[in-house]
């Protein structure tokens, strides 16, 4: 019996990827190993943050940064920086943001759920462009639609990529260059746009005054982290609203290198920030994997979950109804992580992809496979969570449903 069973809950095997509802990735053994360190003694939070912020300018050529409970809080820190500056009297009236700027940009096609980080601060959305999804042309707001929102309640530009696509490269540079041009900090999420791992320095190097990664997902860090890393007077106002800054002021002495204490008016009590708070264990156990998280390590990673690819591949092989590919796959260098595409036909298999995958969720070992592709009859995997002998369980699984056989 393992520890989820000792609750009562029953363990899956996470064919998803990265998701939070099934769990994030494993964490690599060294991540482990640090947080079981770490969580033998004690340190300063604002000392450990001041430690993970020149970590975090190392591997992103940002200012500063600082590790939060996940990408959400670092859109949510974020904008409370965007919102306050290092004025501590706005640091403590946040979410009430009336009588100050509030109102953060957003392209029409970018809302989603995840705003609920930037609305929790405080912020107001102003959308910009339009739903032109009626007419079957959709296209990317243009920047002069951003720069005509722009205003003196303007507090923030946001643009939320999400996971990198290439074809953001032209809006990001013009937004960026926009922002710089009227003064108005720009905010981007790139929550799952690593690997590969250059994309922890495109945002910042693009313009960006602050940029949200997930620190589990592709990084593999504790899914509980996050990083927000940019300006360093925007950290710092982030920062000030995260750390527990109790006790006298008078002994209140910060890291310089993190807080410029001498540019506010007093010392900031529990902000905004204190629902966002990251355990040492967690701060130390990110750090640790971004030292070692380089372009070499991302593809010798890559390379090691299409081998466990290509052994699910060779267990169905054959079976009719069946076709199979790669997407992103190792070969390309990038060290994006690869994932297996498995196409049925529904009408020769007298199942759909929908039917498929309940049977695999259901059934004994529990199989979760994502999700996304289901309308197109197609179950998408990944191996980031598995290892050799959950790759040939999962092609063993794999190979009794789809022959009909389970």
């Amino acid at each position: 019996m393992n520890i989820y069973e000792e609750f009562g809950v029953t363990p899956i095997i996470n064919l998803w990827g990265t998701g939070t509802m099934v769990g994030g990735s494993i964490m690599a053994p060294s991540v482990v190993n640090a947080m079981v360190e770490a969580s033998k003694a004690c340190a300063k939070v604002d000392e450990l943050q001041a430690a993970a912020s020149r970590v975090i300018a190392e591997v992103t050529g940002a200012e500063a940064g600082i590790v939060t409970c996940g990408a959400a809080a670092a859109l949510t820190m974020g904008t409370a920086a965007c919102l306050t500056g290092l004025d501590v009297g706005r640091m403590e009236r946040l979410p009430d943001t009336s009588g100050m700027p509030n109102e953060v940009i957003m392209a029409r096609d970018q809302r989603c759920a995840f705003d609920h980080a930037i609305r929790a601060a405080g912020a107001v959305i102003v959308e910009v462009g339009y739903n032109e999804s009626l007419t079957g042309a959709m296209r990317p707001v243009e920047t002069w639609e951003f720069e005509a929102a722009i205003n003196e309640r303007t507090a923030a530009i946001a643009l939320i990529l999400y996971a990198w696509d290439p074809k953001k490269e032209r809006q990001l540079a013009e937004v960026g260059a926009l922002a710089r041009r009227c003064g108005v900090p720009l905010l981007v999420d790139a929550a799952g746009s690593v690997p590969p791992v250059d994309n922890l320095r495109r945002f910042v190097a693009a313009g960006a005054d602050l940029v949200a990664f997930s620190g589990g997902k592709g990084i593999r860090g504790p899914q509980n982290t996050g990083i927000l890393c940019g300006r360093r007077d925007l950290i710092a106002a982030a920062a000030l609203q995260q750390i527990d800054a109790c006790g006298f002021s008078h002994t209140w002495n910060p890291p310089e290198t993190l807080v410029p204490k001498d540019k506010l008016a007093g010392q900031p009590r529990q902000g905004i920030g204190r629902a966002h708070k990251v355990s040492k264990e967690a701060l130390i156990g990110l750090l640790v994997r971004l030292r070692e998280l380089t372009k070499e390590k991302t593809i010798e990673e890559a390379r090691h979950m299409q081998a466990l690819l290509d052994k699910i591949v060779r267990s169905i092989s054959g079976l009719p109804f069946v076709s199979t590919a790669i997407e992103h796959p190792a070969e390309s260098g990038s060290g994006a992580v690869p994932s297996l595409k498995i196409k049925i036909d529904p009408a020769g298999l007298g199942q759909d992809a929908f039917a498929i995958s309940m049977k695999l969720r259901n059934g004994s070992p529990r199989l979760w496979v994502n999700e996304k592709n289901l309308p197109d009859h197609t179950l998408v995997i990944t191996a980031i969570c598995l290892d050799e002998a959950l790759a040939d369980i999962v092609g063993q699984r794999l190979k009794a449903v789809l022959s009909g056989n389970d």
